[in-house]
Parts: C-alpha cells; sequence; structure tokens
C-alpha cells in the first residue's frame, strides 16, 4: 500500500480483532465510571457521562482499528454489559444504546479502508448511529402507542455535543497516530 492508501485496519488477525473488541467493550464498561465517580465528586451526578460520552471512543476505535465485526459486536456488547454490572445505562435506554452503539461500530469499521479524511469517517458514523436511535426511539413510541414527542429525541442529543467535539479532535488523532506507528513498523 502508498502511504496515502495506508489502511487504518491495525489488528489483521481474527485473535487480534477478538482481543480489540475486548479490551474496546471493557474500556466502554470502564470509562464512563470514571465520569460518573467524577461527576459524583462535583455534584454533576451522571452529566459528566452524559456530556462526554466515553463510551463512544473505544466503540469508534475499535471500529476504525478491527472492523466493522468488532466494532459492531463491542457497541452492541458494550451498553449490556454495562448495564449487568452497574446499572448503568438505565432500562428504558439499554436498547437504544445497544443499537446506536452497534451501529457507529459497524459503519466505522465499514469506513476504515474507505478513501476520505478520518473525520468524515467519523460523523458518517455517528450521523448513522443517531439516524437509527433516533429511528428505534420513534419505533419504540409507536409500538407503545405512545405520543411520540420529537423533544425526546432532541433530548437525547443536545446533551453529548461537548462529546462529539472532542470525538471530532481526538479519534482522528489517535488514528493517525497509530496508524502512522504501524505504517512504520511494518
Amino acid at each position: 500500500m502508498t502511504k496515502t492508501m495506508q489502511s487504518t485496519l491495525v489488528f489483521k488477525t481474527i485473535k487480534t480483532k477478538t482481543l480489540a473488541a475486548i479490551a474496546a467493550i471493557a474500556a466502554a464498561v470502564a470509562l464512563p465510571q470514571v465520569f460518573h465517580v467524577l461527576g459524583a465528586v462535583s455534584d454533576l451526578g451522571t452529566a459528566l457521562g452524559e456530556t462526554f460520552l466515553p463510551m463512544h471512543f473505544a466503540i469508534f476505535a475499535v471500529g476504525f482499528f478491527a472492523g466493522p465485526v468488532a466494532g459492531a459486536v463491542a457497541g452492541a456488547l458494550s451498553p449490556l454489559l454495562s448495564f449487568f454490572l452497574t446499572a448503568m445505562p438505565k432500562a428504558p435506554m439499554l436498547p437504544f444504546m445497544m443499537i446506536e452503539l452497534c451501529v457507529y461500530g459497524l459503519v466505522t469499521g465499514l469506513l476504515a479502508n474507505v478513501r476520505m479524511p478520518v473525520l468524515g469517517k467519523l460523523l458518517l458514523a455517528q450521523i448513522a448511529g443517531r439516524a437509527v436511535r433516533a429511528l428505534a426511539i420513534l419505533l419504540g413510541f409507536y409500538a407503545f402507542s405512545s405520543p411520540v414527542a420529537p423533544a425526546v429525541i432532541v433530548n437525547s442529543l443536545l446533551p453529548g455535543l461537548p462529546g462529539l467535539l472532542l470525538q471530532w479532535v481526538i479519534l482522528p488523532l489517535l488514528v493517525f497516530r497509530v496508524t502512522q506507528r504501524d505504517a512504520h513498523a511494518s
């Protein structure tokens, strides 16, 4: 591969992809707890986690570095394992987070080797994940014959804007750094 065509998929074997997915799940469960502890200490409660979206970082990273299967599996299982270990996310939001993070990992993995800026790939994955989450929320409301309030969807998006901004800065830098290291190691 030429330097401009360098793959962002760093983990190539099934074994390393599996280990990457396991590490991403562990990080996606542990990172929010750090934010929740900081929130408890600062009297902000769970607001820090809802604002900075720490679970998302690990899922995007594993999608970029290990591909769509590892990303989708880690995305779907992380909220579920977190729920069983920490009771977070709350039960009503669990299926929506599982769907959203699964889409994040899947789309990021599918776009990992597409020739476009990492930020563009990340934005497409974020839009896809948020759109599928919004659709799932709408379907959930209709399935239970509840009046659909657009505010529910908007309110599930707005608190995380600072986290999205951080992702736009940190993840492209991380991908650049890791792929450059991988290119020099080859």
